[in-house]
């Protein structure tokens, strides 16, 4: 996760461009609508892409949706499905996802900005309100952020071998039928809700199933006792093995404090006891195959569903200090919402600056691993309203953030009204 600063120092349009700029903060405020016609490539709905579920039980991802998912992943050409859509032409006759309601700048004034401020310190402890509440604001100034994501949604298959106790009856094995590979499982009914943060499936693979021989007793079904047989050589015992009595140390006599002694009752005065492991067996029961002598050995799918993130924050510098994940989290307005098998750069026509941070999002997208595919992606564009207070008394002066439209106050350590007496744990030396 990238906090760039570069090339974002002057404003996004020049004054005379005031309306196209009313037009980008209107787009996509409360629908993310995607333009109906994209320069290039193949663009799909949610729908079309959840309707896979119901497609075909011959192929359960429709070849003219996710070619690539009917084979393996090194077979799959990724820039054969590509989407590049056009945002140009904000002006008259485009209205894409515009907001009927219009797009507003968010406007503070003092009294806002000491209530939001007074709310924040509220809710720390040991900070007072007399500098929020007396202090003179110094300065308001914009420091709008530009917040970039682009989330991939990707599904990973492998192969684990799983063997369990076989106790009899019929198996699965290739007399049924060919063992199917791992990308030709029908998996419509586990598939989850697109862009899940993780999701984790396992199922058998039919027609894999064969029994085999038990490797920890050779078949058998038995292993030699550990405790009574511990100095006999591999593959070979002895029954009737007897350990000492712990209870009289193997004399078959007990001793008492006034000199007198009695048989032990636990050994019946013979000194030795049956071996407590095996009962002088020689011999226990395997514990891989339960005492059977025999695994059933089978294929196990392992299903994962992860979305992957990349996300990128373009910020003037005077928001430069709040860390990235705060914008991240901050309610703005969507400039571009894409969705697509896999997303390319999105073009905005009065805007290089955006063109290109679009292209540096897409640039940053996230590895897919070799076992994986790529179901769908999802790339969007926000700007987050962003107002910097900085406020003063004399010589001192400290700087608070007020950030997107929830209003969410970010204030470093520099608090001037921070006090504590001892009795709570403020102090970092207090801290475990």
């Amino acid at each position: 996760m990238e906090h760039s600063n570069e090339g974002v120092d002057q404003p996004l349009l020049t004054e005379k461009d005031s309306g196209k700029w009313s037009s980008y903060e209107q787009l996509g405020r409360t629908n993310s609508v995607t333009p109906r016609t994209p320069v290039a490539g193949v663009d799909f709905s949610v729908d079309e892409i959840r309707s896979a579920a119901s497609y075909s039980s011959e192929n359960p991802y429709p070849p003219s949706l996710h070619a690539p998912l009917i084979s393996s992943p090194e077979a799959s050409n990724y820039s054969a499905v590509q989407a590049i859509v056009c945002q140009g032409g904000y002006g008259a006759g485009a209205d894409f996802g515009r907001d009927p309601h219009g797009f507003q700048r968010q406007v503070l004034d003092e009294a806002e900005i000491r209530e939001l401020l007074m709310d924040y310190v509220g809710h720390r402890c040991c900070w007072g309100s007399r500098p929020a509440r007396t202090w003179k604001i110094q300065m308001v100034e914009d420091c709008n952020v530009y917040v970039g994501t682009l989330d991939t949604f990707m599904e990973e298959r492998e192969i684990i071998r799983e063997k369990v106790p076989y106790n009899g009856g019929k198996i699965d094995g290739k007399d049924a039928g060919l063992e199917l590979g791992v990308w030709e499982l029908d998996l419509r009914a586990q598939f989850p809700v697109l862009f899940i943060p993780e999701k984790e499936t396992r199922t058998k693979v039919p027609h894999s199933e064969a029994i085999e021989k038990c490797s920890g007793c050779e078949g058998r079904g038995d292993t030699v006792c550990p405790t009574c047989n511990a100095d006999q050589e591999p593959g070979f015992y002895k029954e009737n093995q007897m350990t000492p009595c712990p209870s009289c140390y193997g004399r078959g006599l007990c001793a008492h404090k006034d000199g007198s002694d009695t048989i032990c009752v636990k050994c019946n005065g013979k000194g030795k006891i049956p071996c407590a492991t095996c009962g002088s067996r020689g011999l226990i029961k395997c514990k891989i195959c339960e005492g059977s002598g025999f695994l059933l050995a089978r294929s196990v799918a392992v299903i994962k569903w992860k979305t992957l993130s990349t996300r990128k924050v373009s910020a003037r510098r005077g928001a430069a200090s709040v860390p990235d994940d705060v914008f991240h989290r901050a309610q703005g307005v969507q400039l571009c919402n894409v969705q697509a098998y896999q997303c390319t750069p999105a073009f905005f026509a009065d805007s290089y600056f955006l063109n290109r941070f679009s292209s540096e999002v897409i640039a940053d997208r996230a590895p897919v691993p070799p076992t994986a595919r790529v179901i769908c992606e999802r790339h969007t564009i926000s700007v987050v309203p962003v107002t910097r207070i900085t406020m003063a008394r004399g010589t001192q002066a400290f700087t608070f953030y007020i950030i997107g439209f929830s209003r969410e106050v970010y204030l470093k350590d520099n608090y001037p009204g921070r006090f504590c007496w001892g009795i709570c744990p403020c102090f970092d030396w207090l801290k475990p």
